[in-house]
This record gives C-alpha cells, structure tokens and sequence, in this order.
C-alpha cells in the first residue's frame, strides 16, 4: 500500500531538487516580473543561483538521512545566498531544514511546524520586513499548512492545499504593494517561491529529475589560474567539507586553522554551527583529513596533484618559498576595506581611496554570501569595512558579517557606488569602528544618486507611461525622467535631484557611451548650475549609460 502519509529523506530530497529545478526552468520569466523594467538579471536569477548552490550539494548525496540532507540544503543555500530574495530563500531553507533534521520521517503537523520556523527564521534576517512580497507568500503558506495539519487526510490533500492558498495570495500582491500594482505584475520574489513549491509538489508525486545538472552546478571555492600553478609550492589542492558533530567553538576552529597552516598555504576555512568547508593547498592531504576527521564525517573530498607540469621546479622551489613567506608574513592592519564595483573605471577610483579587495558584481550579478567571506579571508585587517554598493547585496554582506568570528566585520549600508565612494571618503583611521560608522552614514544620507538606463518592456511606473527602448532616469525612490533621448533625460533627472544646498555633481559614465557624449552632459551641467562643481569620471559600467550622484 503506498504511504502518502508521510514522507522520508529521500521522498523529501527529490522533492526540494524538483523545486529547485522548476525554479531553474522559470528564472528568465521571474526576471521579467521585476517592477523597474531594467536590463538586468535580477530576482529569479538571485534566487536559482542560492537554491543551485544548496542542489549541487544535495545532488551529491548517495543515500541521505534526514540530517545529511538538511544540513545540505541549509548550508549549500546559506554561501550560495545571493540578492535580498537569494537570502531570504536560504534563510526561508535553513528555518525548515532546522525543524526537520532530527526527525526520520515527516508527517502534516511536522512540516507545518518546520515552514512556521522558516518563516520565523527569514523575518528575522529582514530589518524592515515589507508586505506584498516573498515573506507575505511564505508565512500565508506556512498558516495554512498548520490549519491543514490536523484535518487533512492525506500529504496530497495538505500539499495542494497549501500551493493554492500561496497562489491565491500571490496574486493579491499587487493589492498589498502599489508599486506592484501600478507596474502591472504580482511579486517576483513571491512567484519564485511559488515555482519551488510547483516543483517541489510534482517531486513528491514521482516525476523524474535530472541529477545531472546539480553535479556542474557547484560553485568552486578558489579558482587557481594558470600562473598561481606554477608558482605552488605544496602540490596537492584539497578540499572538503567537515559535517559536524557538534557546533565547533571559535579557538578549536583557530586551532584547526593553524594547524592547516602548518602543513600547507592558500587555507580557505569557512565554518558554521553544521559545517566546515576548507580548501588547502598541501604535501600531506591525509593528515588533514585525519584532524578533520575528529570533528566530524567528511564529505565532498577532493584532491588535485598540481605538481604533474611543474613538479621538478615546484620541489625545488617550495623550501625558499615556504622561508620567503614566513619572513613577510606581515601582521594585521588595523583598518581594511572592501568594495562592490563593476566597471574599470570605478574600480580604479576605488583603488586609488585604498580599498584593499574589490567584490566584481552589481545589477547584474549579485555577490553571493561565499564571495563576501572569501573576500574577508583575503583581506589581512582586525576591522574590516564592506561596502555593497547596492541595496539587493546588503543582506548577503551582513550573513558574512555574522559568520565571520576572528575580525570586526562593519557593513556600511551603501546602496549605490557614489554613495560608496562618499563613505569611503568620510573614513577616519584614528575613528573606531562604530564611530566610523555613523560619520560614514551620515555621509551617504547626504548622497543622492541618478542612474540612466533603458526601459526593456513597456510598464507603468510613478505615474509615467514607459515604453520598450526609452531611456529612464532612476532615482533614490523612484523614476525621476523617461524619453528618448540620452542627455536630455539625464539634464531632467538632474533638475529633479539639485536643490538649493547641493554642491557636487559627479557625472560617471558607462562602457557605452563615448568620452564626446560624456563632455557633453558635463558641460551642459556646468552651464546650468554654476553654483556646483561637475566632476566628470570614466566609470566603464555596463547596463547604466551613466551614474550621477549629487551632493
């Protein structure tokens, strides 16, 4: 007799890389559901990114218990977090797997006690939780699964039940948020988590995937190029992942970390309260399995002998290096700072106010929690300053913040790159951290900034008419211009952001526009407003023809 009564590891496993792969399928249309009709990759792309990274370590699975997976699921999602939507999923992922992984087979009442605690879990991690959006579908979901727990006869009956009322209330979005309304479209974040669901539901009634894709999916922890080969002096590249038994505490994970250091070089240690991810270079791989190996079982071991090229040159060369790097290892600064940048251009502007790491992303490829601790593992400082630069990267900067122990992690809430820039430019060194960090946002509360791109479909937003190919000029809170063309929008948009006490206007163009048409806009607004100094800057973004930030 089939059990449709509960489920197990493996029904649950198919289920969620189902939902993960449906999620897959429908990204580009959730990227067209976006308010701002931006040429952008955006909320389905941020959200199959995180679920893919938790798949590919699902996927490698043979035989899952119901902890394994949840500690897959949970972990895989949390450094493949990316976008607000990207962590609101992990952490949506890691409140259910929390509520699961001590159990061996799941019934109603159990999995509508796990979605309350995602639900708990991702409303946390939002400072100002806002209605009409992936929460509002979440927890509608969450309290019909708990009416449904008790009454429903079978997981069929509970599992549709709650997929209409998330659809239902999806569709009320629109109703909930006015943006969302006037743009003609219900949430994308919303229709995200609805697609898991789909595919989630379709898992658990058998249909087949294909584990396959989840194989590739898994994102490296170091990319060694051709160069840095040639120049390794421990020749075994090993990584794993530690499950613990236990949460390590922070001085048995510095331990771990020394020890590692003692054997080999290019250490990337990344641990929460269920797993370890390490990445070494090293002569003796066994040995750090075998203290790896008093912590926990291991998973996902991987070594690579990259000695086969270069091997007489590399044994030859590993002692004076291993000396060389001993003499300059340098201690910590007191001070480092890292940036979200995209664009030579501001890269280079970023460099030259001392950011020691820069993070490439921004619209159109938003850093995932990963990136941000590998930058912060990079970064030899005791206070380190992140600045993401855009509002969707700010809560994958603050999951790193808190998992990061050894340094003070300060993120500095900076939307935009001038207000970036500004923040950089405020920093003090004989400040301390928290006082940094006020002058800092006082700073970029000072800043506004204008972006002019193009429309890529017709919508209605703030009460302006846009077409597919018009140029619109993107404000702090809203569309400022639209037309056709290029300066006149940009001479509107800044009208609407000079005032009376405004003092800088700086013009930073993209890889599309010419130097020509750049001077142009300049001296335009040089003319209009002579009580301002324009400073004019090659940003070499892509996407935003130019970022105009006024001071």
């Amino acid at each position: 007799m089939v059990n449709n009564k509960t489920i197990d590891a493996k029904i649950l496993s198919r289920m969620f890389l189902s939902g993960a792969k449906n999620l897959e399928a429908k990204k580009e249309w959730i990227n067209e559901l976006n308010v701002f009709p931006v040429p952008d990759g955006d909320t389905g792309t941020n959200m199959t990114l995180t679920i893919m990274s938790a798949a590919s370590e699902v996927g490698a699975l043979t035989d899952p218990d119901m902890e394994s997976l949840a500690k897959a699921i949970s972990s895989g999602s949390l450094r493949g977090a990316r976008g607000n939507s990207g962590v609101i999923l992990s952490q949506l992922l890691r409140g259910f797997t929390r509520g699961v992984r001590k159990l061996t087979d799941l019934d109603a009442p159990a999995i509508a006690a796990a979605m309350e605690r995602g639900v708990e879990t991702a409303y946390k991690a939002v400072m100002k939780p806002k209605e009409g959006t992936i929460l509002t579908v979440a927890r509608a979901a969450a309290d019909r699964a708990a009416e449904l727990a008790d009454v429903a006869e079978d997981l069929d009956a509970f599992f549709d039940g709650i997929f209409q009322h998330a659809e239902e209330t999806l569709a009320r979005t629109p109703e909930m948020l006015p943006v969302l309304k006037e743009a003609g479209v219900v949430d994308s974040g919303g229709q995200g988590l609805l697609e898991v669901f789909r595919g989630a539901i379709d898992g658990y009634h058998g249909k087949e995937v294909d584990y396959s894709q989840f194989e590739t999916a898994a994102p490296k922890i170091t990319k060694i190029s051709p160069q840095a080969e040639a120049d390794i002096k421990f020749g075994y590249c090993t990584e794993f992942i530690i499950l613990l038994e236990k949460p390590l505490p922070q001085d048995e994970i510095d331990r771990f970390r020394e020890f590692l250091d003692s054997i080999g070089d290019s250490i990337v240690l990344v641990a929460d309260d269920e797993i370890v991810k390490v990445h070494v270079h090293t002569n003796h791989p066994g040995q750090a399995f075998e203290r790896a190996l008093t912590y926990g079982q291991l998973s996902r071991m991987k070594i690579d002998n990259m000695r086969e090229e270069h091997q007489e040159k590399l044994i030859k060369d590993a002692e004076k290096l291993a000396k060389e790097q001993a003499e300059n290892k340098e201690p910590p600064k007191d001070h480092g700072f890292i940036s979200v940048s995209v664009g030579e251009g501001l890269s280079q502007i970023f460099r030259e106010l001392g950011v020691d790491y820069l993070i490439e992303g921004g619209q159109t490829m938003n850093p995932s929690t990963e990136d941000m601790l590998n930058a912060i593992e990079k970064v030899n400082a005791r206070t380190i300053y992140i600045f993401p630069n855009n509002k969707n990267i700010i809560l994958a900067a603050n999951q790193a913040r808190d998992l990061t122990e050894d340094k003070e992690i300060i993120v500095v809430p900076t939307k935009t790159i001038p207000q970036g820039i500004s923040a950089m430019i405020s920093f003090v060194p004989e400040k301390g951290g928290e006082e940094n960090l006020a002058s800092m946002t006082d700073a970029i509360s000072r800043v506004k900034t204008g972006q002019i791109t193009y429309a890529v479909r017709d919508t209605r937003i703030d009460d302006k008419e846009i077409h597919e190919g018009d140029i619109m000029g993107i404000g702090d809170a809203g569309i400022l211009a639209v037309g056709r063309d290029r300066l006149q929008v940009a001479e509107e948009m800044v009208a609407e952001m000079v005032d009376e006490e405004s003092e800088i206007i700086s013009v930073y163009y993209g890889e599309d526009v010419s130097e020509e048409d750049a001077e142009a806009l300049s001296d335009s607004l040089t003319e209009k407003y002579p009580e301002c100094e324009v400073e004019l800057n090659q940003g070499g973004q892509p996407i935003y023809y130019y970022l105009i930030s006024v001071e």
